[in-house]
């Protein structure tokens, strides 16, 4: 072939591209819908993409362009997103229009990793619901109440860990290694029925493979190459999960399930559940691989995320001394009521526990947005008062900006303040406070994650004093590598044993 010749194919295919990729990238000006011009191929995450900004900030940055506008429009890569900032707008589609709007984009490969595809967020219509309606059961009221003593003994691990590690000279910590551990322990106990004690035991099998589960930059790449480039992830073999993790975690449920079959032993956790529909005629067919997906989908949930927020929650206690000690009070308080030993009556009427934990929520949401996959075709009124409504078509992605929303000074006053009183004083408005999602898909086991962390919380105050400490970032810098929120450089605290506490507490 001639030089000539090849030049002109490489420019032909050069041009063809581009204009391609020019008309992915129209899409929100043909339709007049706020937007910032886009980066070629990286859209509007060119920021987060070069690590300039974490990927919550990306989006709020944006966010707030646009104050007026009932939503606008963002490129993930060259895909179009349709970003709601209208709380009203949120709630008709995520509550009033769910038929519409019920599925998720999933980040895992159903050909690649079959186990790992079945997790419930990314289960879609039928499926979906017949695997929500199975799982909820194991999260209502009674079933908290029956894992509650298992947590606080996991409580009492780790708090008896700090106590004689940190003395009452005190000691530095990442905290997220050490409040990970409590949250493998809690997890493992409930969901599992096996119990472990990652402090004494830290190099259990558990522990060290939820430790690779933490979603650093490569894991961030490859979810975002299934979201946007599936036939490229696939035609690498992407996995978000290795073979190992599959395999540990099969052969733990499979050994679970036949022990339990053996022995008669019934236990109020999720396997129990998925044994009992397993030989019933209607609803889903529950086979080792069904239950086991399930299974890890709520160590995955359980682990790294709820771990996160703890951490979070450790940090503004620490900074905030005066937030610290009035807590400390209440804790106080209710171990004095209930002669030192907590129940999950007296924790849950723990008023400012409960305003502590909604305030760390709303300025760390774990995810930047929340997303929604329309699979029926829905107009969208005008965006903006001169603009025009917009039909929104099945495949198309919608998002919800929990992180930026939460951080509105239209709907909190001193957004960028830790301050749990604005949740004593009014009621929540759910319309702009959405860290667990909102509508059936809110997440399934919120009122778990909430009871982990309120226990957490009390009995490393009943015992310990935690403060800042010369690593400690304060104000708190995010991460600009993950996708899931999390704080530059790690979790830096120092703990110390508590020097008065009453008999009670000790």
């Amino acid at each position: 072939m001639e030089f000539s010749t090849l030049l002109l194919i490489i420019l032909t295919a050069g041009i063809f591209l581009y204009y391609f990729v020019l008309s992915k990238l129209s899409h929100f000006e043909r339709l007049k819908i706020p937007h910032v011009r886009p980066v070629p191929y990286l859209g509007n995450l060119a920021p987060f993409i070069f690590r300039r900004v974490s990927l919550m900030d990306n989006l709020r940055d944006i966010y707030n362009l646009f104050p007026d506008a009932k939503y606008f429009g963002f490129y993930e890569f060259m895909r179009p997103v349709y970003v709601i900032r209208d709380p009203d707008m949120i709630n008709t589609i995520a509550i009033k229009n769910f038929d519409n709007f019920c599925d998720h984009n999933n980040f895992v490969n159903e050909e690649i990793e079959p186990m790992a595809s079945r997790n419930l967020f990314g289960l879609r219509g039928d499926h979906w619901r017949e695997m929500r309606k199975l799982l909820s059961p194991s999260f209502t009221a009674s079933k908290m109440k029956m894992m509650f003593e298992l947590i606080c003994q996991c409580a009492e691990n780790f708090t008896n860990f700090l106590v004689i590690e940190s003395g009452n000279t005190g000691k530095t910590y990442e905290m997220k290694d050490i409040v990970s551990r409590y949250a493998n322990d809690v997890i493992a106990t409930c969901a599992f029925g096996i119990s472990v004690d990652s402090f004494k035991h830290p190099k259990n099998e558990f522990f060290l493979l939820g430790k690779t589960l933490n979603v650093g930059g490569w894991q961030s790449f490859i979810f975002f190459m299934h979201r946007n480039f599936p036939k490229v992830a696939k035609f690498f073999g992407l996995r978000m999960f290795s073979t190992r993790i599959d395999n540990f975690f099969k052969e733990v449920v499979t050994s679970t399930v036949k022990a339990r079959d053996e022995q008669g032993i019934i236990r109020p956790d999720m396997i129990q559940l998925m044994m009992e529909t397993r030989d019933k005629n209607h609803g889903p067919v529950f086979d080792i691989n069904e239950m086991t997906a399930q299974a890890f989908t709520f160590f995955l949930g359980g682990f790294d995320s709820v771990a996160t927020v703890m951490c979070f929650a450790a940090h503004e206690i620490a900074v905030n001394r005066d937030v610290q000690n009035k807590l400390r009070k209440e804790v106080d308080d209710v171990l004095k009521e209930t002669n030192g030993k907590p129940t999950y009556e007296a924790i849950n009427g723990m008023k400012y526990m409960d305003a502590v934990v909604n305030e760390v929520l709303r300025l760390y949401p774990l995810s930047a947005f929340l997303d929604r996959l329309c699979v029926k075709e829905f107009e969208l009124p005008p965006a903006t008062s001169d603009g025009e409504p917009v039909t929104v078509k099945p495949g198309d992605s919608i998002w919800f900006p929990s992180y930026a929303i939460q951080r509105d000074s239209k709907y909190y006053s001193q957004s960028e303040k830790f301050d749990p009183d604005r949740f004593l004083n009014s009621e929540m408005d759910n319309s702009v406070y959405i860290p667990f999602g909102i509508g059936p898909r809110i997440c399934i086991g919120n009122r778990f994650a909430l009871m982990e962390i309120k226990i957490m919380l009390l009995y490393l105050l009943r015992r310990c004093d935690v403060e800042a400490d010369v690593k400690t970032k304060n104000p708190m810098v995010l991460n600009k590598k993950t996708f899931i929120m999390n704080a530059e450089d790690g979790f830096w605290l120092k703990v110390r044993t508590r020097k008065s506490a009453a008999s009670f507490a000790k």
